[in-house]
């Protein structure tokens, strides 16, 4: 059994090198769309799971989140929120019925929306072109055709995919100027937060409710599955030329792989918002008085309450139910609007210079739990 020690390591093949080649799919498809947004994809590396990008179709759209948009003046409403609009906010850091208002501005002459350069998905991408230069020299130094042919087909390969995977994204804008409503946006998210943004007509078109255009640079879906296929015959034959290299070769190759697997996992635990530029938004926070930027809520109700507090209105509570049809709720949503509309709202300076301001909104005195409570019994007591 021990036979093969008194022989050296000559005849020991790791094989496995070959499955290393095309494991962490998740932790690559994590950030693909954004990562191949990027010029900078047709670079020459290796790519963990590369597999993961040559499918029989692509994606039309950036991915959707869960959430509840509604338009406070507009009547527009829809069941998710658009992925750039997630980002930019962060949803996913929204705890159980916290409140937060903010204001999202266009700028004027902005650079567009895209994959951010200096970023960590270019430090990922580099990484693995240093790994293929490195395993290049390698082979050619230990003399292993077989390493070599490996380094060349499974490096072209991402060079391939990204030929087939590159985009471009077309954010729609409002054709027609003037005659809009205010364009601001109450986001409900399935743990019962909210986020109010106040903005134009066009950046909650352009942000909430228009989609999010995917233009790929091959087209054709026809020429698109003929790369496709010549990416799957470059990473078939790449595995069998990896699996039969040297075992110093592969013990690098095996390296390369698990830092390559490390270094993507921890890439895609960061938040998106890093892997994007998004400068031609401004997001400013407003808060209501006394409070702060992140209103935290022991209930929905508190939560639904300041809310109103922020829209001056409850006609966009109907379009996604955000409250039950009640009688009950009805009237409490009546009397709320009704406490707030008269609320005041005041700007005041942040620094002693005045350059950086923030709009602050004054809370009515008003238990929005106790007045509901009075309402159920009212309701209950006469059957309703």
């Amino acid at each position: 059994m021990w036979h093969w020690v008194s022989e050296g390591f000559d005849n020991f093949q790791l094989d496995i090198v070959g499955f290393l080649a095309i494991l962490g799919e998740g932790s690559v498809l994590a950030n693909a769309q954004v990562a191949t947004l990027s010029r900078l994809i047709y670079i020459p590396r290796l790519l963990p799971a590369p597999h993961a990008f040559l499918r029989p179709t692509r994606p039309s759209k950036l991915a959707p989140s869960d959430a509840d948009v509604a338009g406070v003046y507009s009547g527009n409403h829809k069941r998710h929120v658009n992925h750039l609009a997630h980002v930019l906010l962060d949803g996913d850091s929204m705890a159980a019925y916290e409140v937060q208002c903010v204001e999202i501005k266009k700028i004027s002459n902005a650079p567009p929306v895209k994959a951010k350069t200096r970023g960590p998905l270019t430090v990922v991408l580099l990484l693995g072109c240093a790994f293929s230069i490195g395993l290049l020299a390698l082979s050619i130094v230990k003399k292993d055709g077989m390493s070599l042919l490996a380094t060349g087909l499974l490096s072209i390969l991402s060079s391939i995919i990204g030929i087939g995977n590159k985009w471009t994204l077309q954010l729609v804008s409002r054709k027609v100027s003037g005659g809009a409503p205010q364009g601001d946006v109450v986001i409900r998210y399935p743990k019962g937060g909210f986020h109010v943004v106040k903005c134009s007509e066009e950046v909650a078109r352009e942000l909430y409710f228009a989609p999010e255009e995917i233009q790929y640079r091959v087209d054709q879906p026809a020429v698109y599955r003929l790369i496709s296929l010549v990416g799957t015959v470059l990473l078939m034959f790449g595995v069998i030329a990896l699996s039969n290299a040297t075992v110093a070769l592969q013990i690098a190759w095996a390296a390369a792989y698990i830092l390559l697997n490390a270094a993507y996992w921890t890439v895609a635990a960061l938040p998106q918002r890093v892997h994007w530029e998004l400068g031609s938004f401004k997001v400013e926070k407003q808060r209501l008085e006394g409070g702060e930027a992140v209103e935290k809520n022991a209930t929905f109700t508190e939560a639904l309450w300041k809310v109103i507090v922020f829209t001056k209105s409850t006609k966009w509570v109907a379009l996604g139910n955000t409250a039950p049809q009640t009688q009950a709720w009805k009237h409490w949503l009546e009397e709320a609007e009704a406490m707030a509309v008269d609320a005041g709202v005041y700007c005041e300076d942040m620094d002693a210079f005045g350059d950086s301001k923030v709009w602050i909104w004054k809370v009515p005195d008003w238990d929005p739990r106790s007045a509901l409570t009075k309402y159920m019994r009212l309701y209950h007591e006469i059957g309703a």
